[in-house]
């Protein structure tokens, strides 16, 4: 049998990215965190990996078995490789930073991997990009989050964007207020996880099926969410959700689901995803939620996530290097020229390279250059 090791194969989910996308995803990243920087954002470069139990404790929902493992040889301690960056800001603001004046506002881009891969693709490693901004939840703050998202994956060149809004705490909210239940809340927020107003009305909860309704593009849902008698519960909701549709309207298509939970699990009152067309799933998701301090106090704060693979695949970022065949014996201080003047210049080492043999758009003779 074929030993796969000597055939260059990789594990399950993970892949080599190859010229043009590495250099693809390089500059993506660097155009977006450039893009966040430019409102106040400093970077900060988390490691790759860390405690087990400090990943499980500020992950939400995360469990051991959720996380790729092993024995640290010199600690003889569980270490874990991070499925997520976003925690580990919120732990660097909560002790490293936690004396820097609030809002602190932060930025991150790296690589994260996943016991298993996300339901929209086979990856188990993916590149991560986000802003966080810590001590505030403030629907302005939010604004200001979904903003910066947005231009900044347009200037990566993404178009075409929508933005979909959701109320992670709001069927939480109306059931501790005006809309009480008399069944689990669980099995009522199941019910909404499904859409299914057949079983809300055997829960004795059919006043809920009207947030079924509600869902769809964001004037309607709006018309809808106000019509709704709940005692004024909705009121703040409501204008948070008129302000940030005003944000994002100039730049996407904007629709909202109020019930929506997947994977806003740790939001607390708003969580939005971003699509595009042409882009598999998710381009990125943010919401508010809380950080976890050492002493057990609780801050609030406000980030989103973008993610890079995706845009790399749609095509974005592979801008063309003119490649310029340097012959031998060129002096060297020619090519350092060509190079200032944002030529890629490719140096022959042998009398056998050629300028087809190097992957070159151009050549050079004497001063001259020639287009190949």
């Amino acid at each position: 049998m074929t030993d796969p090791i000597s055939k260059g194969l990789l594990p399950e989910g993970f892949r080599d990215r190859l010229p043009p996308q590495a250099e693809a995803a390089a500059d993506l990243l660097r155009t977006l965190l450039d893009s966040v920087s430019a409102h106040g954002y400093e970077r900060v470069s988390p490691p790759l990996v860390e405690f087990e139990d400090s990943l499980v404790t500020r992950l939400s929902s995360a469990r051991p078995q959720d996380l790729l493992r092993f024995v640290d040889p010199l600690s003889q301690r569980t270490l874990a490789l991070r499925p997520d960056i976003t925690a580990q800001v919120g732990r660097i603001a909560a002790t490293r930073m936690a004396h820097i004046a609030r809002p602190l506002r932060l930025a991150y881009g790296g690589p994260v991997l996943r016991v298993r891969p996300a339901q929209v693709g086979p990856q188990r490693e993916a590149m991560q990009m986000g802003a966080e901004l810590i001590g505030s939840d403030h629907v302005d703050a939010v604004a200001e989050l979904l903003g910066i998202a947005l231009e900044a994956l347009s200037a990566a060149g993404l178009a075409d964007m929508s933005v979909d809004l959701t109320l992670p705490d709001l069927v939480g909210t109306l059931a501790s207020g005006p809309w009480p239940v008399t069944t689990p809340l669980a099995d009522v927020q199941t019910a909404l996880d499904g859409k299914d107003a057949a079983a809300l009305q055997g829960l004795d909860a059919s006043r809920y099926s009207a947030l079924i309704e509600a869902a769809g593009p964001a004037e309607s849902a709006l018309t809808r969410l106000k019509s709704l008698n709940a005692g004024g519960a909705l009121d703040t909701r409501i204008a948070g959700l008129e302000r940030l549709v005003a944000t994002a309207a100039p730049h996407a298509a904007v629709t909202i689901d109020p019930t929506e939970r997947h994977g806003f699990e740790y939001q607390t009152w708003i969580g939005f995803s971003v699509f595009a067309a042409g882009v598999r799933g998710e381009v990125g998701r943010g919401g508010t939620y809380l950080v976890r301090h050492p002493g057990g106090g609780e801050e609030a704060a406000v980030g989103f996530s973008l993610y890079v693979d995706g845009l790399v695949d749609a095509g974005l970022g592979a801008s063309r290097r003119r490649r310029l065949f340097v012959p031998l014996d060129t002096d060297s201080e020619v090519s350092a020229k060509l190079r200032t003047e944002g030529w890629t210049t490719v140096s022959a080492l042998t009398d056998a390279d050629t300028p087809k043999r190097l992957r070159c758009d151009y050549t050079l003779d004497g001063e001259e250059l020639i287009k190949l």
